[in-house]
C-alpha cells in the first residue's frame, strides 16, 4: 500500500486481514516491530495475546526471568562504560496515563522499530494537587498505571512495582534503553515536605501578609507535626519512643525513611489512610499559617510577595493565594502547587531572600540522590530525564570551576554512575535559549557544567523551514559540533501536544520524523501519538492533546484542560502509513548506518534550506531533505554537490508532497 491509500477504514482492514503476517514477521526476528499496527489497536490488545507474541520472539525463559525479581533482564547498555551512547539515540516519550497503565507501554513498544531506541518515562511517582505527574507527592509508584488485566494473566505480577520491573526488563529485552524522570521539587504539601520540613523552604503568614520566611521556621513545623502525632498517635500503632530530633533529623539512624512515612502517614500500601493523615497534617499547618514556598522559575528567582487580590478556595475553605516576584524579569514564573527541595542555606536567615551557595544543604543532596538511586537499582532504568535543568540561580552565571553541589540533577547522575551505573544518563530539559533568559549566565556553559549528555532543545515549537526553524537548527548542529553535550532534534513532546501548538504541526511532520531517524549523529525525541496526530486545522477535543493528561483536571471551570475520559488517538492515518515507509526504510539501513557521524555535502544555513549529507566512514547512501515549502530540489545542484556519482533513488516523499521533500539515494556503480 501507498500512503496515500491509508484511511480509517483500510487501516482497519489491513490489521484484521494480515495480522498474523505481521506479526509472524516480528516473533521470527524479520522486523524490529510489528508492521502497520496503528498504536490505538496496539494498546487494545489482549494480555494472552501479547504473552503469546513475547514468547514466540524471546523464549519462555527471557518471560521468567523477566517476572523473576531475583533475575531480570540485563540492559542493552550494560557493555558501554559511560553515557556518551544517549548522544546519539532516538527517544521516545510516553506519558503513561495516556494509555493507562505500564503493560500498555509494552504493548505500545511492538510499534517502534530498532531506530527508535529509547524509552523516557514520564513521572511514574503518585501525584499530587490537580493530578500532576509533575507534582509529585511521595517516591511511591503511582498505582494508576496498574494492570488488572496482566496480574491476573501472571498473578505473581499482583503490584504495581512488580509490573513496572517486569515492563523494564521487557524493554531491555526488545533492545529498548528506558529512563525516568527526574524532578527536583514536590507538591507544597507531599509526604517528603512534611516528613522533613528542614529540607524545603517554609514561610509564615497572616492573611496575604508574608510575616517570616526565616532560614529556622522548620522547628516550627516540626513541632506542629510533633503535636499531631501526640494527640493522634502514629499511623502504624508504634509507641513514641523517640524524640522529636529523632523523628525529624536525618543524621539520626535510629529511624530510616520508610520507619519516618510509616509513622507519620502509615504503609505505602494503605492509600487512603496515608492521604487522610497528610491532609489532616497540611490542614493543621495551614490553620496555623504554616505553608511551603512555593517554586520560582527563571531570574529572579527569589524575592517574593503575595498578591491578596489572587487566590483560590479549595474545597476545605483554605485560601491559596497567588505569590508574585518583587522584580519580575521576562520568564519569571510562580508555580503555585510545587515547593523545591532547600538545596542551599541562606545568607542572614532569608532576610534578602538570598541562598548561600557556598553552605549546601548537604543532608538534602545526599536525600534527593539515594531516592532517586533507589529507584534505578529497583527497576533497572538507564537514563534519567532532569526537569528544569536550566535553573541555574546564581546571579553571577556559571562559575568557572563548578562544585559537586553545583547542581542537583548533576549530583544525581554522578552518584549514580559511582554506584557503579557507568552508563546512567543525563538528558536534560533545557531549551537552548539566550543567556540569562531562563538561568541566570550562559546556558550552553550550564549544560557542560552539570555534565549533560543531551539536552531537549526547542525545534519543535516552531514550523519547519520557518525563519525561527532554520535558525534554531544551525545553531543546534554548531553546538553539537562544538559542545559536549548533544541538542537533540525534537519532533514534538507532552509539552507541546498542546492545542496552543497546533501550527507546528500542520505541515511538514514527516520531515521532522525523517531528519530525526536519518540524521544520524544528532539523537533526537518524539512524543507519543505524533504517529497519527490530527492536522488540528480547527482546535481540536481536549481528550486528543496528551498535554492535557500531564494533569487529572475534572473541573469544568478550567474548559482549556479539563478531560472527561480516555485519551482519543489521532486519526491522521494517512500520515501513520508515511511514516511506515519510513521505518522500513529505517529498517533495511539501520545496521549500516545507526550512530555514524555525518557528512555534509550540502550544509543547511538560515537562507539556504536545502540538506544533503551522506555518512563519513560509509558513504553508501544520500540523504536530501528540502525544508523551502517553496522550493523544487535542483537535480544538476543534487548531482554537482554528489559529484556526479550515479545515484539509484530508493525513497522519496514526492508522491506524498514536493513540499519539504525527503529523498534517500544509493550510490550506483
Amino acid at each position: 500500500m501507498t500512503p496515500d491509500t491509508y484511511t480509517q477504514a483500510s487501516m482497519f482492514d489491513l490489521w484484521r486481514q494480515n495480522h498474523y503476517l505481521y506479526k509472524d514477521k516480528y516473533t521470527s526476528h524479520q522486523t524490529s516491530y510489528i508492521e502497520n499496527l496503528l498504536p490505538e489497536i496496539a494498546v487494545q490488545l489482549n494480555v494472552y495475546e501479547v504473552l503469546d507474541i513475547l514468547q514466540r520472539r524471546f523464549g519462555t525463559d527471557i518471560i521468567q526471568r523477566a517476572i523473576d525479581p531475583e533475575k531480570g533482564i540485563e540492559s542493552p547498555l550494560q557493555n558501554h562504560t559511560d553515557s556518551t551512547w544517549l548522544k546519539k539515540s532516538n527517544m521516545v516519550g510516553i506519558n503513561v496515563r495516556t494509555i493507562h497503565n505500564f503493560f500498555n507501554v509494552i504493548k505500545y513498544a511492538f510499534t517502534l522499530p530498532k531506530a527508535q531506541d529509547s524509552i523516557h518515562l514520564l513521572p511514574i511517582w503518585e501525584p499530587g494537587v490537580v493530578g500532576s505527574l509533575y507534582g509529585m507527592t511521595s517516591f511511591n509508584i503511582n498505582k494508576e498505571f496498574y494492570s488488572s488485566e496482566l496480574a491476573i494473566a501472571i498473578p505473581a505480577l499482583n503490584t504495581v512495582e512488580k509490573q513496572l520491573r517486569f515492563v523494564v526488563n521487557i524493554l531491555h529485552a526488545m533492545g529498548k534503553s528506558v529512563g525516568m524522570d527526574v524532578i527536583p521539587h514536590t507538591d507544597r504539601f507531599s509526604e517528603m515536605v512534611i516528613a522533613y520540613p528542614r529540607f524545603f523552604e517554609w514561610v509564615r503568614r497572616v492573611g496575604c501578609r508574608i510575616t517570616s520566611n526565616s532560614e529556622t521556621i522548620y522547628r516550627e513545623i516540626e513541632e506542629i507535626i510533633w503535636h499531631y502525632l501526640g494527640r493522634n498517635g502514629t499511623a502504624n500503632g508504634t509507641p513514641i519512643s523517640y524524640s522529636k530530633n529523632t523523628l525529624f533529623s536525618p543524621e539520626i539512624p535510629i529511624l530510616n525513611d520508610a520507619q519516618r512515612l510509616e509513622i507519620i502517614f502509615g504503609h505505602k500500601d494503605d492509600t487512603e489512610r496515608r492521604l487522610r493523615r497528610r491532609v489532616e497534617l497540611m490542614h493543621e499547618l495551614i490553620y496555623q499559617g504554616y505553608e511551603t514556598l512555593p517554586m520560582t522559575m527563571a531570574p529572579p528567582y527569589r524575592g517574593l510577595h503575595i498578591n491578596s487580590e489572587e487566590f483560590v478556595l479549595d474545597e476545605n475553605g483554605n485560601r491559596w493565594y497567588t505569590y508574585e516576584f518583587d522584580e519580575p524579569q521576562a520568564m519569571s514564573r510562580v508555580f503555585g502547587p510545587l515547593t523545591r527541595y532547600k538545596f542551599y542555606h541562606s545568607k542572614d536567615d532569608n532576610s534578602n531572600w538570598e541562598l548561600d551557595f557556598e553552605n549546601p544543604n548537604k543532608q538534602v543532596w545526599e536525600y534527593f540522590c539515594q531516592k532517586v538511586y533507589d529507584c534505578q537499582r529497583e527497576y533497572n532504568l538507564d537514563f534519567m530525564r532532569g526537569d528544569m535543568a536550566h535553573v541555574q540561580p546564581r546571579s553571577t552565571g556559571v562559575p568557572a570551576n563548578p562544585d559537586k553541589y553545583y547542581d542537583p540533577l548533576m549530583a544525581v547522575k554522578h552518584y549514580v554512575q559511582n554506584k557503579g551505573v557507568k552508563y546512567f544518563g543525563f538528558f536534560a530539559e533545557t531549551f537552548l535559549v539566550e543567556p540569562d533568559f531562563m538561568g541566570y549566565g550562559d546556558e550552553n556553559d550550564h549544560l557542560e557544567a552539570i555534565d549533560a549528555d543531551s539536552t531537549l532543545g526547542d525545534l519543535q515549537s516552531s514550523i519547519v523551514g520557518s525563519q525561527e526553524f532554520m535558525q534554531k537548527f544551525v545553531k543546534y548542529y554548531d553546538l553539537l559540533r562544538t559542545r559536549r553535550f548533544a541538542p537533540n532534534f525534537t519532533v514534538m513532546t507532552a509539552d507541546k501536544d498542546d492545542p496552543r501548538f497546533d501550527e507546528f504541526y500542520r505541515t511538514a511532520n514527516y520531515t521532522r520524523l525523517f531528519v530525526s531517524l536519518f540524521l544520524t549523529d544528532m539523537p533526537s525525541y518524539v512524543g507519543l501519538g505524533f504517529e497519527t496526530r490530527n492536522m488540528h486545522l480547527e482546535r481540536g477535543l481536549n481528550e486528543e492533546y496528551t498535554k492535557l493528561y500531564v494533569f487529572a483536571i475534572r473541573d469544568d471551570n478550567d474548559r482549556d484542560k479539563v478531560t472527561h475520559g480516555p485519551f482519543i488517538w489521532g486519526k491522521n492515518h494517512y500520515q501513520f502509513g508515511l511514516f511506515q515507509q519510513m521505518h522500513q526504510l529505517a529498517e533495511r539501513l539501520w545496521d549500516e548506518i545507526k550512530g555514524r557521524d555525518v557528512n555534509w555535502l550540502l550544509y543547511p544555513t538560515q537562507e539556504q534550506k536545502l540538506m544533503i549529507w551522506t555518512l563519513k566512514d560509509n558513504p553508501k547512501y544520500i540523504f536530501v531533505v528540502n525544508l523551502d515549502p517553496q522550493y523544487v530540489i535542483n537535480e544538476d545542484l543534487l548531482h554537482e554537490k554528489t559529484f556526479n556519482h550515479p545515484l539509484n533513488l530508493i525513497f522519496s516523499t514526492a508522491h506524498y508532497s514536493w513540499q519539504h521533500e525527503c529523498r534517500v539515494y544509493s550510490l550506483g556503480d
